[in-house]
């Protein structure tokens, strides 16, 4: 086979992976308060170390508030249905863990008072590629989910974060 032929072949079989790569650098979730209120929403971009979130808050609580990367793709009031922390490693909660913490674990979201905010976080412990062991899109996916008190950053499991307020599944 010739160096031409082969290099075009390659480009063949990297042009038919290109949707399939595609459909998994993005996702979104729309998110809702426990009455089913639209609140906000979260732009899920693959980068090259991990995942870039890119959230947009319109009307939410003011105040101090945890934010995680839940376990399971399920929003149904009062959210415990998003389960735990998405934590494929399965380490302590908290971004002060000495062993690490859940891949799921956030910095805390300050929200002014008039409940608007727009933020853009990375996250290089999660990815969106499928088939991965810490890839949001596992056999039950997951789900992004503000509380409603701000997470200590230490306390295992959930960091004394209050109620689950807001939520929204992570969707293709």
């Amino acid at each position: 086979m010739t160096f031409a032929r082969s290099l075009c072949l390659s480009a063949v079989g990297a042009a038919l992976a290109l949707p399939a790569l595609a459909q998994s650098q993005t996702a979104k979730a729309t998110l809702k308060d426990a009455q089913g209120k639209e609140v906000g929403a979260v732009e899920l971009v693959q980068v090259t170390n991990g995942v870039l979130l890119r959230m947009a808050l319109k009307g939410a609580p003011a105040g101090e508030r945890a934010f995680h990367i839940h376990a399971v793709g399920k929003c149904e009031a009062p959210f415990t249905s998003a389960g735990p922390h998405f934590n494929p490693a399965g380490h302590k909660h908290g971004l002060e863990a000495k062993e690490g913490s859940h891949a799921g674990d956030m910095p805390n979201l300050h929200i002014p008072a008039s409940g608007d905010l727009v933020i853009e976080i990375a996250n290089p412990m999660v990815t969106l590629a499928k088939g991965q062991p810490n890839s949001l899109f596992d056999a039950d996916g997951s789900a992004i989910v503000i509380h409603a008190g701000k997470d200590d950053y230490k306390s295992d499991p959930a960091g004394n974060a209050g109620d689950r307020i807001i939520c929204g599944v992570i969707t293709e």
